[in-house]
Order: C-alpha cells, then structure tokens, then sequence
C-alpha cells in the first residue's frame, strides 16, 4: 500500500523526530512509520509503551509517565490513621516507588481493583462519606523518571468526552472529574466559567481534559486522529533477537531464557493503524513497543437486543442521533410517543430530553422497579433531583397502574423487546408471557455499551475473565494483575479504565498509577542490565 499524501508521511515522521529527540533521529528515519511491503530490520525503533486511547485513563497514565511523581504533603494527615501510619513510614518515596499491596491492604471502596480504591482515597479522603478533603498528596515533575512513550487517540484528548450529549449533567462532581495536578475549579477560574454546580457539563469536561495535556506539558506525546487496525506480537529467530539486545523486554527475558529450543520468540508488539491527515487522506504506519496499554473505554459499540427488526432506520442505539433528530425537528408534531429501551443513567437522559421537549416517552425495561441495583436507588435525592424525578415516573406512571398509556410517559417494567415491526410498531413481551404490541415514532435502545478491541487477535476475547467471550466492563472485563494492570493472559499488555471495571474517572487514575510502578520497575532493571553489561565488556556497542 502507498502513502495517500507523501507530504503527510514527512511531517509524521518529523513529529516523531521532534517528540524523541536528535539521539534518535537516525533510527527514527528507518521507523516508525513504514510500507506494509517493507520487511522488519533489526534496528528499527521499539518504543517503551504505545497507550492506545486519550481519554482521561490515556491522559493520566502519560502524565505519570512523563515524571510527575506523588508524595505526602508536608501537613497531610490522612483520616484513615492506619493508612497514614503507613504512608508516613516511607514519606521520602514518591507512592509510584512504594508497595502498593501493602498500602491498600485493608481499603475498601466502590472499586473491585485496590490500587484504584487507594489512589482515589488519596486524592479525594473520605469522599464516598460526603466530605470534600484536600488531597494528601502534591505533586513533582522528575524529569529522570520520564518513561518515552506516545499516546493514540481517534479525536482531540479527552477520548468520548467530546462526543457526549452535551445538555446533561455529569452524573460525578466536577472535582471526581479531574486529573491530578490541576483542580476543576482552578481550570473553570482560569477560563471564567461560572460553574454553578457542583456537577458539570460533558462538554466542559471535554474542555478541561483537552486544556490539561496543554498546561501540563504532555502535547509531544499525543498523537490525534489516529485509528489503530491492528495490535500483533512481533515473532523473531533467535539470531534476530541476539541482534536486538537494546530493546530486550525485562518482563519476558526469564521466558525467553526458559524456552532456548524455539526458533521463534514471542517478543515487542507491532502497532499498526492510519493517521487521517487533514484533507482527509490516511497515512499508513506502524510502530513496535515493548509494552502496550490499552485504555480506549466501552463507547465504541452501543448494546444491542440482537432482535427482529433492530436494524430499521428509525431504531436509534445512542443520545447523539436522538438529539440531533429533536433539534432537527423530527420529532415535532409527532402523534406516537418514542419508545425508550433501558434503565441506566442514558436511559434516563433521553426520557428527560423527550420529556422536556414535550416528546411523549413509552419506558420499556427488564427489571422491576424496586430492584436494588438499579442506579437510581444508590444516588442521593438532593444531589441528583432529575434522576430521581425519572425514578418516580418509572414506579408511579406505568401501564400496570392504567390500562391506557399516559399523555406524556408511561414505564413498562419487567418487559422485553420481542421485535421491531416495519411499520414502527414494537411488540413487547411481560415476564409473565403476556404480549403487547405499540406504536412508536422512533425507538431508541440505550442498554449499555462495549469496547471495540478489534485490533486484537480474536477480538481480546482471550483476555477477558470469561475465555472466548466479548469485553465488557461489568459483565466480564480484561482480567489483570490487581496491583500492575498487566494482562494476566498476554505479558507486556496492560489495560485500565473501563476495560477493567473502572468507569468512573476517579477511579481509573489507580490503573495509571500501577502500570506506572511497573513500568518504573523494569526500566530501572532493564538499565542496571545495560550498565552491568558495559562494565563487564559483554554489553551492547
């Protein structure tokens, strides 16, 4: 395959010479981006990490791997006296060169992942309790610790955030929202804004991540507009990789060395994609990294009934085509109420837009109403007055109570879709068997969303808890080592965020700060190996 603009190709290539330094330049000329038809050299490039995703679990994890590093304050005291204990013993250490087993141990929160309970209690004491303490740490920028790496994302940083449905609040405060090293609040003074809650609009979420990667010195690692197609590992002989000393992952070394019969090794990944240039060409590359993260979020595919019908013009499956339908005028006038599937928070968000822009709303879902794990019932009333407003229509304004539907909402709880008919009518189906069909004037089927890991081999299927079955954040996410976020099937691959469980923000920056303890770890080994070698004159010239 050609480049479709030579010109772009240069300008990535110079990106890159830019972002690694002169030191590099000869080899970077030889790589990262190179023709399909090109065979693989022994002396191309191999970055130390590709983080694929830059929201904010990509955003954070490059920010610690740039070389900020925390440390307890000076007058911090934690309200957790056995944590503090524990934190005051090794006070000199930055929390990236501490064992985090130990710190967590005994910590519990609204994470199943520890490091992610421990960095967010941290950063946000005794939050989940209703109090709004200072973080017990500041932050260093060590220039030593900065670990190259590049960051890809589909869109400006802030990943899905900029695609959101922007007339709803976050469903988080504005503080859970940000990212170490710069409050919320600091970031809304400095732009102007007058934020009046303490919950905020995705949009400006999107706006404070896109600022951070600025203020924060990170803009050399981000690459934007930039779609992945393939993550592979990379297999060499034997004699390539004696050749290839340099880029020797530490991980794997120790199974390398216990398999010296194979003529084939398992060793860096290849990353492979286009960037989409600006007069809307696609410029090939590929890359080799010795450790890859994966941290794109579960946006990529909305849920799906997988029923008859689904499939018609007029099923919708996300907030934005909703929305754009109602500003384009659609929906005015209709006589047939829209149909909403689903009872999570973007459920709600639709019946909320239906129901203020005079839209009557038919709210089918699985689950009954007094079902303890719907969302609603783990929100505070005052703190989410909306939600709770939706709630209420769900148990008060079914169709159980009236046989006929109300003027502007009526829920069908404990109900399934059965199909979508040609002439927008839904037949539904009550747990009692009992089958109903109506009319709607557009359908919008809002049950979740999955990751999109078709990139890797067999989807990631292999990776999850669950062998052989889709990523998903509840149902099964990307099983890893609690305290690296390393894949516990495929070394050198990491994952954190959504992909394994953490979908809120305040708690994903613990997978940033573990891979980042990792990653420390075998830099620092793959040095000493490096210099003991020179020393002893069987080092690499």
């Amino acid at each position: 395959r050609s480049y479709s603009n030579p010109e772009a190709e240069g300008q990535l290539l110079n990106s890159f010479v830019q972002y690694f330094g002169d030191s590099l330049e000869r080899k970077i000329k030889r790589m990262p981006l190179i023709e399909e038809t090109v065979l693989l050299g022994d002396s191309l490039l191999t970055l130390p990490v590709v983080i694929i995703g830059n929201g904010p679990s990509g955003i954070c994890l490059s920010y610690l791997l740039s070389g900020y590093r925390p440390y307890l304050s000076p007058d911090a005291i934690h309200p957790n006296p056995i944590l503090h204990t524990k934190l005051e013993e090794a006070r000199h250490l930055s929390i990236v060169d501490q064992d985090l087993e130990y710190l967590s141990e005994g910590l519990e929160g609204r994470s199943s992942n520890p490091v992610a309970v421990l960095f967010d209690t941290l950063l946000h004491p005794d939050a989940d309790f209703g109090y709004d303490y200072p973080p017990v740490l500041h932050w260093k920028l060590e220039q030593h610790n900065y670990i190259p790496h590049v960051v890809l994302g589909k869109g400006p940083p802030g990943g899905a955030w900029h695609s959101m449905e922007g007339s709803m609040l976050t469903i988080s405060f504005g503080d859970w929202m940000e990212l170490p090293g710069l409050t919320f609040k600091e970031w809304a003074a400095s732009k102007r804004r007058n934020i009046k809650s303490d919950r905020v609009m995705p949009e400006e979420i999107a706006c404070y991540y896109k600022h951070y990667v600025k203020v924060m010195g990170l803009q050399k690692n981000f690459r934007d507009n930039v779609y992945i197609t393939s993550v592979s590992r990379l297999c060499r002989g034997k004699d390539d990789e004696d050749r290839s000393q340099l880029n020797e992952n530490i991980s794997t070394q120790h199974l390398e060395l216990e398999d010296e019969q194979k003529s084939l090794i398992k060793r860096n990944w290849e990353v492979r994609g286009y960037q989409r240039a600006t007069d809307g060409s696609h410029v090939p590359f590929c890359l080799f990294a010795e450790n890859v993260a994966l941290a794109t979020g579960t946006f990529d595919s909305p849920g799906r009934l997988q029923v008859e019908g689904e499939d018609f013009p007029f099923v919708l499956h996300s907030m934005s085509d909703f929305g754009a339908a109602i500003s384009k005028g659609k929906l005015r006038g209709k006589a047939d109420p829209v149909l909403i599937v689903g009872a999570g928070l973007t459920a709600a968000d639709a019946v909320l837009c239906a129901y203020n822009n005079n839209i009557p709303v038919i709210h089918v879902f699985r689950r009954r109403v007094t079902d303890t794990s719907l969302i609603f019932k783990q929100l505070p009333k005052k703190l989410y007055p909306e939600y709770h407003k939706v709630y209420h229509m769900m148990c008060t304004q079914s169709h159980t109570m009236d046989s006929n539907l109300h003027s502007a909402y009526t829920s069908f709880p404990e109900h399934n879709v059965l199909s979508f008919k040609p002439e927008m009518k839904c037949v539904l189906q009550s747990a009692s068997g009992l089958k109903k069909i109506l009319k709607f004037s557009v359908a919008l089927v809002l049950i979740g969303s999955h990751p999109n890991l078709f990139f890797l081999k067999d989807q990631g299927h292999s990776i999850g808890h669950h062998s052989n079955q889709p990523i998903t954040c509840k149902g099964n996410p990307i099983e890893i080592d609690p305290y690296t976020y390393e894949c516990t099937k495929e070394a050198n691959l990491f994952a954190l965020g959504p992909l394994v469980g953490d979908n809120f923000v305040r708690f994903l920056k613990g997978g940033a700060l573990g891979i980042a303890r990792c990653l420390a770890i075998r830099q620092k080994k793959k040095h000493e190996l490096i210099e003991g070698g020179d020393g002893g004159g069987d080092g690499v010239p």
